[in-house]
């Protein structure tokens, strides 16, 4: 164990070298903040960045990060301890540890990495006394928070800028633990599982005055290497049915001027992701990327919506650095699209692929489901069809990915389509595209795994405690799954409550 400890500490002491906006901070109270992935994920995602600098900002409060070991099998077996980074200290000496979770499968690294720390994972094995208070948050909290139930002392719903403030000042005015969990209880949009049950407060939306935001960590060591990420709005004026982030959630989009956006961006960025669950809908994203290609910086967006695509928009992209134009299609056919309230028409997509050659992209990368409600073989054959013809204008890729319902969206209880089902469709596609287009899709088991947990509750959460234990496998997940009773189609819907102050 001596020699793993030397050599995570090693490579902390490395990456911090590269990063730049590292925060140093001395005071009274001490959080870890883990993301419940590897580094690389963690410090590529834009929220975990933002609450970084919020805890830093508390006048009593400094933040120290730590993340999931890049092997969780490997870190299990050799009992590989969890370290910050800012200090080394081990993340079990931590008063408060604070974890941001954005999607269902990561229940597993919130487990590993608490347990691999010596913290029992479960709330009802941890001794307030001992060990730390975990605080849970993150993206996952605005569609089913309620698989992290039996983890979390606490979960701050929503977006945390704010919320945050009132939660760390709670923490430290009631020192006892039930007295804290009682004060928290009633803060707004703050679940506490032992008081509130399954019956959830609102989700917290962040003031306007605080957007845009943006991040505190530039390092080449991440997924989105040395990028400096900066939001450009929030939330979502579209009606998708299948998305947690629609214009009915927290307000629709909010945007954020131009003149706010460029003000964040370090002179010594070259590289910018401009993030949010619309980028391309901003009215002013064209003269955005315009400006920054002309400053001579390379830009990503975070989300490209083909309706909105125009050749001054692509040609701004091209000099900005793209290679690959990505966007999404979603339905394999025309009519299922409609079904799902999308505005990528036909026309939307074969202008793309249009645009995409006459500015000398290499592909044209379009994401879509399959497994969707009332989806048939002849919609597969109708995406094989359209596909070839556009495979003749440039090369094309293909994300797919099975369906997967989510709470608070329309399509919330829409069951599975099955493993066997979701496979034979993908199957069906690959054939179909063969030598015409790069297949690449995700596993239909491990949707499953994430539908299994975006729609139930409590007991499907305690299940992936089991799975944890019995070695992560697939068959573990279904056994455990299967054992709890939440293997099917869940019975009700999310309860809430009234939002309390």
């Amino acid at each position: 164990m001596g020699l793993r400890v030397t050599t995570l500490r090693d490579t902390i002491r490395q990456r911090l070298a590269r990063e730049r906006g590292t925060l140093y901070r001395s005071a009274p109270s001490r959080v870890a903040l883990v993301y419940p992935s590897p580094y690389r994920v963690g410090m590529s995602s834009l929220g975990y960045q933002v609450l970084y600098r919020e805890l830093n900002r508390h006048p009593d409060t400094s933040a120290e990060r730590a993340f999931a070991p890049e092997d969780l099998h490997e870190a299990r077996e050799r009992r590989e301890a969890v370290l910050t980074y800012e200090t080394g200290t081990p993340l079990g000496a931590f008063p408060v540890v604070a974890l941001s979770v954005a999607y269902e499968t990561e229940l597993a690294g919130l487990i590993s990495t608490l347990e691999l720390a010596q913290v029992p994972s479960l709330r009802e094995e941890r001794d307030p006394r001992s060990h730390p208070f975990v605080l849970v948050g993150g993206p996952l909290t605005f569609s089913n928070p309620l698989p992290v139930e039996p983890y979390a002392d606490a979960v701050v719903l929503g977006e945390a800028e704010e919320v945050i403030h009132r939660v760390l000042d709670t923490l430290s005015e009631h020192r006892e633990h039930a007295a804290r969990l009682r004060a928290l209880a009633q803060l707004p949009h703050v679940w506490v599982p032992l008081l509130h049950g399954e019956s959830l407060p609102a989700i917290a939306a962040a003031d306007n005055a605080l957007l845009p935001a943006y991040g505190q960590v530039m390092t080449p060591d991440t997924e989105l290497s040395d990028m400096f990420l900066v939001e450009t709005e929030r939330g979502c004026s579209r009606g998708c049915t299948y998305c947690v982030m629609r214009r009915s959630t927290n307000g629709g989009m909010r945007l954020a001027s131009l003149d706010a956006i460029l003000a964040r961006i370090p002179e010594d960025a070259r590289k910018v992701g401009l993030v949010g669950a619309a980028v391309s809908d901003h009215p002013k994203i064209v003269d955005l990327v315009d400006t920054l290609a002309g400053q001579g910086r390379s830009v990503g967006l975070s989300s490209l919506r083909p309706d909105r695509l125009t050749d001054r928009f692509v040609g701004a992209l091209k000099r900005a650095g793209y290679k690959t134009l990505t966007t999404a299609m979603d339905g394999p056919s025309e009519r299922l699209r409609a079904s799902l309230e999308r505005h990528a028409k036909v026309r939307h997509l074969e202008k793309a692929a249009e645009l995409a050659r006459a500015h000398g992209m290499q592909t044209l990368k379009l994401y879509l489901m399959v497994g969707l409600p009332t989806e048939t073989d002849d919609d597969i054959d109708e995406c094989v069809t359209f596909i070839t013809g556009l495979s003749k204008v440039v090369p094309v890729a293909l994300g797919v990915a099975p369906f997967v319902a989510k709470k608070n969206t329309p399509l919330d209880g829409q069951p599975f389509a099955g493993i066997a089902t979701v496979e034979a469709r993908l199957e069906r596609l690959r054939r179909g595209l063969q030598g015409r287009a790069d297949v690449r899709p995700t596993s239909a088991r491990w949707a499953w795994v994430e539908w299994v947990l975006a729609q139930h509750g409590a007991r499907a959460g305690r299940a992936v405690h089991d799975a944890v234990r019995a070695g992560g496998r697939f068959a573990d997940w279904r056994r455990a799954f299967e054992a709890a009773g939440v293997a099917g189609a869940p019975r009700r819907r999310l309860a809430t409550v009234p939002s309390a102050g």
